[in-house]
């Protein structure tokens, strides 16, 4: 009678052992995946990463968020920086305010999309004619700029991968304009190899047509060309 009773309260003993250590690894694995899952994007930019242009208001950043979230599982918090008209000067500045250096501090990626305005501002307002004088010295100021923009992210994060956007030719049938896009691509492109963890993705490939069924004006995509720009951000990098 005794060793049954024994025996009895060992099993009991070795149930309420494997329940608390499946319990435990059941806490431990729902914490180590809600880990994996959840994750934070920091978005930089004008009016391309605000979404101008896209009636449904999401932009790539948005359909980005969405995307990653369908086929990766992964829940994403994305805080979007962007503001029409912006410069790269603009930029500067925000990555210095406490607030985004916050963010950016705990972000697990950061996109930066800028340069178009620092491009239209430096031909004095638009791209109609070229002033190739005037572009040369908005190519210097805004290639100083995006270094002080990576150098003060790498301050606050230094592991978080960073995707740099490439400027897209919105006149894709001037050669003229095609050649100045090329060269300020080809100079981010040099200064964002001066870091680790960056990549740089072109855009200026999706739009080699001018198309409304693209564009929503002159400059900003709509619906279908945000989507462009998603895709193309999802097949060069691996979230």
């Amino acid at each position: 009678m005794k060793k049954t009773i024994i025996y009895a309260a060992a099993l009991m003993v070795v149930a309420l052992i494997g329940a608390g250590f499946y319990n435990g690894y059941q806490d431990n694995k729902e914490t180590t995946d809600s880990d994996q899952s959840s994750k934070t994007m920091v978005t930089l930019g004008d009016s391309l990463t605000y979404g101008v242009g896209d009636k449904s208001g999401e932009g790539y950043v948005e359909n980005l968020e969405k995307l990653i979230q369908e086929e990766k599982g992964a829940n994403v918090t994305v805080k979007n920086y962007g503001i029409p008209g912006q410069e790269s000067d603009g930029v500067v500045k925000q990555v210095k305010l406490t607030n985004i250096q916050k963010d950016i501090r705990t972000a697990d990626y950061i996109i930066l999309f800028i340069g178009t305005n620092d491009l239209i501002q430096s031909n004095g307002g638009d791209l109609k004619g070229i002033n190739e004088e005037k572009i040369k010295e908005g190519a210097v100021v805004y290639e100083k700029n995006i270094q002080e923009i990576l150098k003060n992210i790498r301050h606050e994060n230094q592991d978080a991968p960073i995707l740099f956007l490439g400027l897209y030719n919105s006149y894709p049938d001037s050669a003229d304009h095609e050649n100045i896009i090329v060269e300020w691509n080809a100079n981010s492109q040099e200064v964002v190899d001066e870091y680790k963890r960056i990549k740089f993705i072109s855009t200026n490939d999706l739009f080699k047509e001018k198309s409304k069924e693209y564009f929503s004006d002159s400059l900003h995509p709509n619906e279908k060309g945000y989507e462009l720009i998603t895709k193309k951000i999802v097949n060069e990098y691996d979230f």
